[in-house]
């Protein structure tokens, strides 16, 4: 496969407020896909189809994010800015532009996207047209747009209208809006330094007027891990071997079929589809159902736990279920 030495800029500084409780005290891109953190996996793949040179704009719970991958573990040139207050996707870009190079193609990715989106045929697509940008679009169902960014095409693949969250009988197309753009460095003159400043709001619409938007189709793997449902939705991609990327063996048992980072005592049941983080220490007869455990979890003997996110460091010491707990909560539940 032949690979880009083309840059990247993943978008990482939102507050993850509709995966809260998880996102009270870890950020959108740490959160963990069946014990892989979302910003792992999407380095991952930008590293094999050979970019290397990231930079990321950070401000909720930076720290954590900047202390993660500083270190490099994941193999790639990590850069960072930490913002001093919310800018705007393409506000954050803007901080960014001296990373890039003058006169070159860039990719921009959102850090809470799991996908397997043939980013170099994007690269490609782009290139040949010339356009100052090209975004990843993909078709849903009709009745799946209202919760998009909608966008509408020329027979060659240019964006002539912009949608946001249409209702269903105004959806005048069922290609959505990934957040995966390629621009070239000229995208730096659409937009002003030291202003709160959008994409979708203030960018995208002057572009549209000179018709400098393309679009690349995604075929493959996409989604927007941006509420709880679609969490749960993306963690079953996995177990459905939809979603393609490494992580933990998945196990069958006779009630279901599971992935674990920690030892699981004999007498534990599982039944339907579960995650069990690293280091949880499972006590005698316990009962994990259609549960998601992060790190560091305790769950005490006899306890049943069903329809659960849990987030790390938690301990469990009654029956629970239907519920989602956050992070270091420090109290039992």
């Amino acid at each position: 496969m032949e690979k880009t030495n083309l840059k990247a800029m993943v978008m990482s500084a939102g507050l993850g407020s509709r995966l809260e409780p998880l996102t009270l005290q870890v950020p959108k891109p740490l959160v963990t896909i069946v014990n892989r953190p979302i910003m792992d996996i999407l380095f991952e793949n930008l590293l094999d189809i050979g970019i290397k040179d990231v930079i990321c704009n950070t401000y909720y719970l930076a720290d954590q994010i900047i202390n993660r991958y500083e270190s490099n573990r994941v193999g790639l040139n990590f850069n960072y800015i930490k913002e001093d207050a919310l800018s705007g996707t393409a506000g954050g870009l803007k901080k960014c532009q001296f990373f890039f190079n003058k006169g070159e193609d860039f990719v921009v990715l959102s850090a809470d996207g799991l996908t397997n989106a043939d980013i170099l045929k994007g690269i490609d697509i782009h290139k040949k047209s010339g356009a100052i940008a090209t975004i990843g679009v993909k078709r849903v169902k009709h009745e799946e747009v209202a919760h998009f960014g909608v966008v509408v095409t020329d027979d060659e693949g240019y964006i002539i209208e912009f949608q946001e969250k249409p209702i269903l009988a105004e959806a005048k197309s069922d290609c959505i809006n990934t957040g995966i753009y390629i621009f070239n460095y000229k995208i730096f003159d659409y937009i002003p330094e030291n202003t709160f400043y959008d994409f979708a709001k203030n960018v995208f619409p002057k572009l549209l007027l000179e018709r400098q938007i393309n679009t690349f189709v995604i075929n493959d793997y996409w989604s927007d891990v941006g509420t709880l449902e679609q969490y749960r939705l993306s963690v079953n991609d996995v177990f459905d071997g939809n979603c393609h990327f490494k992580h933990d063996e998945i196990i069958k048992t006779s009630n279901g079929e599971y992935i674990s980072g920690s030892i699981i005592p004999d007498d534990t049941v599982l039944s339907g589809r579960s995650v069990i983080g690293k280091n949880c220490d499972i006590g005698q007869n316990v009962i994990i159902e259609n549960s998601i455990l992060w790190d560091n979890i305790k769950i005490v003997d006899n306890v049943k736990i069903k329809n659960c996110i849990i987030a790390s460091d938690e301990i469990v010491t009654r029956d629970i279920e239907n519920m989602i707990i956050g992070h270091r909560k420090a109290i039992s539940v």
